[in-house]
């Protein structure tokens, strides 16, 4: 068991420092060869960012743990919204930018809505996935048109950097895409591991533990800007993120095996997805700013959901 926890200690910090290596190696690659700003930043920092969450369930669902492949995916979500932002929220209050806001809350929203709809048989096919990454790529398409409003015209032309200066930057982003790999898998066999040794089911496992461990590069990165006075900057990311842990993750892995999906998903876990979002989105609305006691009440929200995780399905 030891070993067990060690491994998962390990998987963790590969999964974090390996996503930190691909974001920065994939930003400094933009700007060192010239392509645009508005192209990296709608495909590949968007897809970091949700990294270790997509190689997580992606990997559960190849190796026949679909009840990880869902925990994670909705449990991230989940975490994003309840601890990340609650917590971000209650350090500060974070200001709204009611257009960006209300388009992305209702990309994230949609996306949850949707899930529920084709989950209700029980089952995501692979049909009902193909629909989830409809939505993925209408958000894509609506970031990719307005980043290209903000910067068009302001784009700086760049002197192309010769391949060979690059290297450094494409081992690093080639390593940090191993890491979280590799760090992905150590991460599902040793959650499937402790959930067995508790006798705790692995949906739960993967709720808390497997979800918590892989919104932490969102953790960290949204208590940091916080502390630096850039907490507006969250709100964003975490909207994205979750629309791509939904539409995205849960849709390329239903194309890989077809997720079962439990009555307490159904029940429990989609019911609170769906209402920290509606709730999150009416505070955002109504006061154009997020204060800091609905941060203390989205985090409540959370800390009571994880309790009744343990005392309703245990």
């Amino acid at each position: 068991m030891l070993v067990t926890v060690a491994s998962l200690l390990i998987s963790l910090v590969m999964i974090t420092k390996g996503a930190d290596w691909f974001v920065e190696s994939a930003v400094s690659i933009s700007e060192k060869s010239g392509i645009p700003k508005i192209i990296i930043g709608a495909t590949i920092v968007s897809f970091a960012t949700t990294a270790p969450e997509f190689t997580v369930s992606a990997m559960a669902a190849y190796l026949d743990h679909v009840e990880m492949t869902v925990g994670n995916a909705v449990g991230s979500a989940i975490c994003n919204i309840g601890l990340v932002l609650g917590t971000v929220i209650v350090i500060k209050a974070i200001p709204i930018e009611l257009h960006g806001f209300t388009r992305k809350g209702g990309f994230m929203l949609g996306s949850a809505l949707l899930l529920i709809t084709v989950a209700y048989d029980g089952v995501v096919s692979p049909f009902d996935g193909l629909l989830l990454l409809t939505i993925f790529v209408g958000f894509m398409y609506y970031n990719f048109r307005l980043q290209r409003a903000v910067f068009d015209g302001n784009e700086e032309l760049r002197e192309k950097v010769p391949v060979s200066q690059l290297k450094k930057d494409i081992i690093l982003f080639i390593t940090g895409a191993l890491l979280v790999v590799i760090g992905s898998r150590i991460l599902v066999d040793a959650g499937i591991t402790i959930a067995d040794w508790l006798g705790i089911p692995e949906m739960i496992i993967a709720l808390t533990l497997v979800a918590l461990g892989t919104s932490l590069p969102e953790l960290i990165t949204a208590v940091s800007a916080t502390l630096k006075g850039h907490q507006d900057i969250s709100i964003g990311n975490i909207l994205g993120a979750n629309t791509m842990d939904i539409a995205l993750i849960l849709g390329v892995s239903s194309q890989i095996r077809p997720l079962t999906i439990l009555p307490q998903s159904l029940e429990y876990d989609f019911p609170i997805l769906i209402a920290l979002m509606i709730i999150l989105i009416i505070f955002g609305i109504t006061g154009r700013k997020l204060e800091r006691w609905e941060g203390g009440v989205i985090l409540g929200i959370y800390i009571g959901y994880i309790a009744g995780l343990f005392t309703l399905f245990n």
